[in-house]
């Protein structure tokens, strides 16, 4: 019922995870990203423990298909789920149960992993993952021309109801995390809130305390005077 990409910058370490679905609220549940560790997808029947104990794996360097293998093993009802790893290193792994609904299935190519399940053929994941290759600007913008390659190629075979994009330098929370919960043309609208958030919010995040700063920037002049600087130029 959903198809995801996980896509990693091997010259800035950013990572990113993109999905859509016909499927309420896809983003709550479906996709983590944690700069410097990793992005991870679940999804056909969603079991979000994965991301829960998986990242804390990622964290300590264990390669995404042991990850897969140790999650998968726990789990009773793996012949219902898919998942797909790409950890900070660029290393892929993923996984498709035998009860998924067809179409499913996954690709891969250098930085980047698509998977998908009940979609209307291969040639949504594998449309996702051309696009991406051949993409230019930010990592979100490649991820959403990725997404709507997909979407072209048929996407889910249902229809379309929730996506969700999230992107990740080097803090633990993302630079950027938006979702179209319950939207006619869900990734229209991902693309309208991501030219939204270059207006001011992508600017600010630049402040905020993370890994490197453990305070931040909280001299609302100089926060300010950088917004009205740079907004809308981010990419």
């Amino acid at each position: 019922m959903t198809w995801s990409i996980l896509a990693r910058d091997p010259a800035t370490g950013t990572l990113g995870a993109a999905v859509a679905t016909r499927f309420f609220a896809v983003g709550a549940l479906a996709i983590a990203v944690e700069g410097g560790v990793g992005a991870m997808a679940t999804q056909a029947l969603i079991n979000p423990m994965y991301a829960i104990h998986g990242l804390p794996r990622l964290r300590v360097g264990e390669a995404p298909e042991a990850v897969i293998q140790a999650l998968t093993a726990a789990d009773a009802g793996r012949a219902h789920r898919q998942l797909h790893i790409i950890d900070a290193g660029g290393r892929i792994a993923a996984f498709t149960g035998e009860a998924c609904v067809t179409w499913c299935g996954s690709v891969r190519g250098i930085d980047v992993s698509v998977a998908g399940n009940m979609l209307a053929g291969p040639a949504v994941v594998e449309q996702t993952l051309a696009a991406f290759t051949t993409a230019g600007g930010s990592m979100a913008e490649r991820l959403l021309t990725a997404l709507e390659a997909g979407e072209t190629a048929g996407g889910d075979k249902r229809g379309k109801q929730s996506a969700a994009l999230k992107v990740a330098t080097r803090d633990p929370y993302p630079d950027l995390d938006i979702r179209a919960d319950d939207h006619p043309d869900p990734l229209r609208e991902l693309r309208r809130l991501h030219a939204v958030s270059l207006e001011r919010f992508a600017v600010f995040r630049r402040f905020l305390p993370g890994a490197d700063s453990p305070s931040g920037v909280f001299d609302r002049t100089v926060i300010n005077a950088a917004i009205e600087r740079d907004r809308g130029t981010i990419q």
